[in-house]
């Protein structure tokens, strides 16, 4: 279909964050720690031109379907993988929310 993005989503473990390339350009990432049976996601960054596009949604939900299904849990520190989380409560059974400020 004409208009369609190439987007790929990766894990980079190496730089330990997940990454969203559009047309091979860098669009998106979000950075993690890993603990004892558990991801923390700390960060997430979206490139001003490529925001609204939902790759941040995108980014989100590979990140957490990449941490289910290696049988682990997630603890969104990130603002916005937290957000995201709470509109899919799909996801809720894996999710340590951190203590609210």
């Amino acid at each position: 279909m004409q208009g369609e993005l190439d987007i790929s989503v990766t894990n980079n473990p190496e730089r330990s964050r997940y990454e969203v390339a559009v047309g091979g350009v860098r669009a998106a990432y979000s950075t993690y720690e890993l603990e004892a049976g558990r991801v923390l996601v700390t960060h997430t960054v979206v490139r001003p031109q490529f925001e609204g596009r939902g790759i941040g949604s995108r980014l989100a939900k590979f990140a957490v379907e990449d941490i289910r299904g290696r049988g682990l849990r997630i603890k969104p520190v990130c603002t916005f993988t937290r957000s995201w989380l709470r509109r899919h409560p799909e996801y809720e059974s894996i999710v340590d929310y951190p203590a609210e400020d």
